[in-house]
């Protein structure tokens, strides 16, 4: 059991990290650095960021190497963008300062055949490194081990379906624009439903059940739809009104069929949500027996952000590399300091 804190750094400042930052302290994690390019808040103290009630003496900075060379950081939380391509140079830096990663980036949930060639130097660098990296919040837990778990209770399976919903509007201007919020109709045909469009957090979702479940994909396909009302509404993330017939986000499904015969089908729903919209996480599972379950809408930021800190000991304990979540140590609840769920000492 390791007897020191927990060192972390904050390498992205926006909506989600003032939670994160919160729960850090509540689990006794000692924050290092912060880093950010906002020029607003650049230079702030953490404790005054998030609002946690006294100063910290950490400054956010814009300048990562230098961060990671003043202090020696355990572990990088890394909350910028969505997808791998976009986060590679952010990893990157973290890696080769000898600091593990855990990230917030949907796609790096299950990053090895949507993204190989970044997940593949990644994993190559952080073996190198001795560090390991690993994408977790909302899926780790509610799309991808808990359904594994119940389907661990069937005698047999014939079909997998999921359903995700969430508000844009809770991460920031990046995953509003890659789900067309704000778009006309015309617009989302050419740069998301006709285009070679990115994969949906679903399908990097859907990928790490069957390999938990050890299924063989035979083939995957991915429809995007996009969520168009009659009404105006307003998004805080875009600072304006999405005009009445304008896209307020999309709704992707996913589809996987299995050498085993099992069939797969995700649907991850992103919009900006009006006042009695809520997000949603559904399951059902068709076999022996037939299996309904579902989290009643699920606080999906808390939940993503105590995911994210509560997965922190498994990072650090797990082997160098790229390891996706559902080969990590299983999560459990902090009770105690996190450090103390640290099997070594650092």
């Amino acid at each position: 059991m390791r007897k020191t804190k927990i060192r972390a750094v904050q390498y992205g400042c926006g909506k989600m990290s003032r939670v994160i930052l919160k729960y850090l302290v509540d689990n006794g994690v000692e924050i290092v650095g912060a880093i950010d390019n906002n020029p607003e808040i650049i230079g702030q103290d953490v404790g005054d960021y998030a609002q946690l009630g006294y100063k910290t003496g950490i400054l956010i900075s814009d300048n990562a190497d230098q961060v990671f060379a003043d202090c020696d950081a355990d572990i990088a939380i890394v909350t910028i963008f969505s997808y791998m391509p976009e986060m590679f140079a952010f990893y990157e830096t973290a890696i080769k300062h000898g600091v593990n990663v855990i990230s917030t980036c949907e796609e790096a949930i299950y990053p090895w055949t949507t993204s190989p060639s970044e997940t593949n130097r990644l994993d190559k660098l952080a073996k190198q490194h001795g560090v390991t990296i690993m994408g977790s919040g909302m899926q780790d837990i509610y799309w991808i081990n808990m359904p594994c778990l119940m389907m661990a209770g069937m005698n047999k399976i014939q079909k997998v379906k999921g359903i995700a919903s969430y508000n844009v509007e809770d991460y920031g201007l990046a995953l509003a624009e890659a789900h067309g919020a704000g778009y006309d109709v015309q617009r989302f045909e050419e740069e998301i439903a006709s285009a070679e469009s990115l994969p949906s957090y679903m399908w990097n979702a859907a990928e790490a059940i069957c390999s938990k479940m050890n299924w063989t994909i035979k083939d995957i396909s991915q429809k995007s739809v996009p969520y168009i009302l009659d009404e105006d509404v307003y998004s805080d993330t875009l600072g304006r009104t999405i005009p009445a017939g304008q896209v307020t986000g999309m709704s992707a499904v996913t589809t996987i069929h299995t050498h085993q015969g099992i069939e797969l089908e995700v649907e991850c729903i992103g919009k900006v949500y009006r006042q009695d919209d809520g997000d949603m996480c559904d399951w059902e599972i068709t076999g022996e027996p037939n299996l309904v379950f579902s989290v009643s809408k699920p606080d999906t930021v808390a939940l993503t952000c105590a995911t994210m800190v509560n997965r922190i000991p498994s990072v650090i304990d797990a082997p160098p590399g790229f390891v996706t979540s559902e080969k990590a140590r299983c999560l459990t609840y902090p009770t105690y300091p996190l450090h103390t769920y640290v099997e070594t000492e650092s």
